[in-house]
């Protein structure tokens, strides 16, 4: 990670390998609960794949206060979120997940709420930025506190921006010279080890059927059943857990490159249009045909394997760019 190139391949493998944890969660999902490895898997994932993507995404937005970044976030962020927005109104009606066509900007479809939380988090860095590291823990003292609001849930993703918005700024704040120091060092693998086993056997183990939506961040601690004044130090104790994870998942990316690494630079693509073949598949097989496919965890993985390969491909990024990355002229006076 010492020099730009590596630097790149690094964190591409690291999107690579998110983008599948991000793919194989939606493909199990609606087994979890009917499978004991497969709801082990779905939670450990999803305790820090998404926190992992979004720390990323804060690293590389360092040139947030450069002059035209703001329209540049619209044009990057907010218009693929309009058109995905639309688009997936309209599958859901086709393919009768809905029985009458609805399209609401401020109610994401499914996994496009990262879109419009990647819009705010952008924005909020012109408040946190100047706050340095005491930004973080206020951040978390919001994300903490917000869960209280029994209103907060999935409208304009307020819920999961306020909740997952300290990964983003972490990343925002930490230097390359600080993120290898933290992965690279002495005993950061034996520790990381240490830290994710114990963590896969809890989840294996002790981890609640009822706490997934911790995990998801979309709704306030009434909507998932828990009332006590003390349930917010719950989502403490989730951030201290969440960020360990992220980092020991980080000691274990290669810095080299590899066949695959080309596909962690498409891995929008593949995130937006994923749950188009997910969601056909869901409609195309019956419940019954569905579960037995699921149950054969070799094929859960080449399949999500497969989606990955394909939507990150050349020609899928050719055809579809002018939806995913609109060539849009959005001028602010600058050159």
């Amino acid at each position: 990670m010492a020099s730009q190139s590596k630097r790149s391949k690094y964190f591409d493998n690291a999107k690579l390998i998110l983008i599948f944890l991000v793919v194989f969660g939606h493909v199990i999902s609606p087994l979890k609960e009917k499978d004991g490895v497969l709801f082990t898997l779905y939670t450990f994932i999803y305790l820090f794949h998404m926190p992992a993507f979004i720390l990323i995404s804060g690293y590389f937005s360092k040139g947030f206060a450069k002059k035209g970044h703001f329209l540049k976030t619209v044009k990057k962020i907010l218009i693929p979120y309009f058109i995905f927005q639309l688009l997936y109104s309209v599958f859901y009606y086709l393919n009768g997940n809905e029985n009458t066509f609805h399209f609401d900007l401020f109610q994401p479809n499914w996994s496009l709420w990262f879109l419009l939380s990647l819009f705010f988090w952008n924005c909020l860095l012109y408040l946190f930025a100047r706050l340095k590291w005491r930004g973080v823990f206020l951040a978390i003292t919001i994300g903490v506190a917000i869960g209280y609001i029994d209103q907060i849930g999935s409208f304009l993703s307020l819920s999961r921006t306020f909740v997952f918005f300290p990964y983003f700024l972490i990343g925002y704040l930490l230097n390359g010279e600080q993120l290898k120091g933290l992965i690279k060092a002495k005993f950061s693998f034996p520790i990381a080890l240490v830290i994710i086993t114990a963590t896969f056997i809890y989840f294996g183990f002790g981890f609640p059927e009822n706490a997934v939506p911790w995990l998801l961040g979309d709704r306030s601690y009434a909507a998932m059943g828990f009332h006590h004044a003390g349930v917010g130090l719950y989502r403490g104790l989730q951030y201290v857990l969440t960020i360990l994870v992220v980092f020991g998942f980080f000691t274990f990316i290669p810095s080299i490159h590899l066949r695959l690494t080309k596909i962690g630079e498409r891995t929008l693509y593949i995130y937006l249009l994923h749950g188009f073949m997910i969601k056909s598949l869901h409609a195309l097989i019956l419940n019954h045909g569905f579960t037995m496919i699921l149950q054969n965890y070799l094929l859960l993985v080449c399949f999500s394997f497969f989606v990955c390969l394909f939507l990150g491909s050349y020609l899928v990024k050719k055809y579809t760019k002018p939806i995913v990355e609109p060539n849009l002229t959005i001028s602010n006076g600058a050159n």
